[in-house]
């Protein structure tokens, strides 16, 4: 019998025990832990691999052009691997993956994973902004919805949540930009900076804001403010009808606890009783559902960077895709994924790491 099949008992000396074999619990639950990693890798890597083989397009015809000759056609083939079986083929894109390859996209000319360095910050500073507005007015408004519920304002906020969950994103940026750009004139158009101001900032960590800031140029930093505010606005509102449907969800059920009761009995101000004990409770879950929403629109910003031509990994992903350039597009999906099945594991972490029930 193999060792992953025999029995296991868990003893309180904090062991794992297959038979006469005992095995740290703690390295059990690490080694379960770094499987589950690995197996989500794998497929992860696996699904985008062959997706990318089955969808009709030539990478051979996008490299060198549906003119070219079948001698020059069969060459580059050979060159890149595509006469080989599927497995080895996935083999070699996944050896070639750990060793941080992920190929040329034929778009730029330039390494895929060198693109994504370049491209990535703008995705990442977006979905930033986006969660800190959706955090700031989510929260407060799941909680105004529990403690008035079935009233006016519960009535109200549900219709908020109700309409960000309904409408298409690319349909509210692309009246966003009608009204408060072409219309009012609030905000600046598409694009991270005017191009004016293009180059001006030295790129040192890959937010605009930040970098504007550090260098002092208080005109860039304002022009990239009014530029970024919309877009992140509108991916701030889908965060916040996420975050503030959960929070009245959590809130509701914390407040109908027996130690709610008894603090209300006792005379303690019902602020104190919501803002600090019920939704002191309510953090564990609440932060899980952040970093969720946060993963989600570090992936999901594909239409809105397409609307607002935010230069950022989404928009990268969608020329490449366009331009038949299946390096660029399944590097930027994998590193999407990673990027995501990461932020899940940081969530499970900061569960077990502020909850001490789970680390049992």
């Amino acid at each position: 019998m193999s060792f992953w099949n025999l029995k296991k008992k868990t003893l309180s000396s904090g062991t794992v025990v297959k038979n006469r074999l005992a095995v740290p619990l703690f390295l059990y639950q690490a080694l379960q832990f770094i499987s589950s990693i690995l197996l989500t890798f794998l497929g992860l890597t696996a699904v985008t691999f062959f997706i990318g083989r089955v969808m009709p397009i030539d990478p051979v015809v996008a490299i060198v052009g549906d003119r070219a000759s079948s001698v020059t056609y069969e060459r580059v083939k050979l060159e890149l691997g595509l006469d080989k079986p599927l497995y080895e083929q996935y083999w070699k894109f996944l050896t070639d993956i750990l060793q941080g390859d992920l190929g040329i996209s034929v778009t730029t000319s330039q390494p895929v994973l060198q693109d994504i360095l370049r491209f990535f910050p703008a995705t990442w500073e977006l979905a930033t902004i986006a969660t800190i507005i959706g955090v700031a007015f989510g929260v407060p408004m799941g909680v105004i919805a529990a403690t008035h519920q079935g009233r006016w304002p519960d009535h109200l906020i549900r219709f908020i949540g109700l309409i960000g969950y309904s409408i298409p994103i690319f349909w509210l940026g692309m009246v966003g930009l009608l009204i408060f750009y072409a219309k009012l004139d609030w905000v600046s158009g598409p694009g991270r900076v005017d191009f004016f101001y293009d180059g001006i900032v030295e790129n040192r960590t890959g937010f605009i804001l930040i970098d504007a800031t550090l260098a002092r140029e208080w005109e860039v930093l304002r022009n990239a403010f009014s530029h970024i505010i919309l877009p992140a606005s509108l991916l701030g509102y889908y965060s916040l009808a996420y975050i503030a449907r959960m929070t009245r969800s959590f809130m509701l059920e914390q407040l109908s606890k027996e130690y709610i009761i008894t603090a209300r009995v006792k005379g303690m101000s019902e602020r104190r009783v919501v803002w600090k004990h019920a939704l002191g409770n309510t953090l564990i879950p609440l932060v899980t559902v952040i970093v969720l929403s946060y993963a989600y629109l570090l992936e999901g910003s594909v239409l809105t960077e397409t609307i607002f031509a935010w230069p950022g990994i989404g928009l990268y992903i969608t020329n490449s895709l366009f331009n038949a350039d299946m390096n660029a597009v399944l590097g930027g999906t994998i590193v999407v994924g990673c990027v995501f099945v990461s932020f899940n594991l940081l969530s499970d972490l900061i569960y077990i790491l502020v909850d001490p029930r789970a680390r049992s």
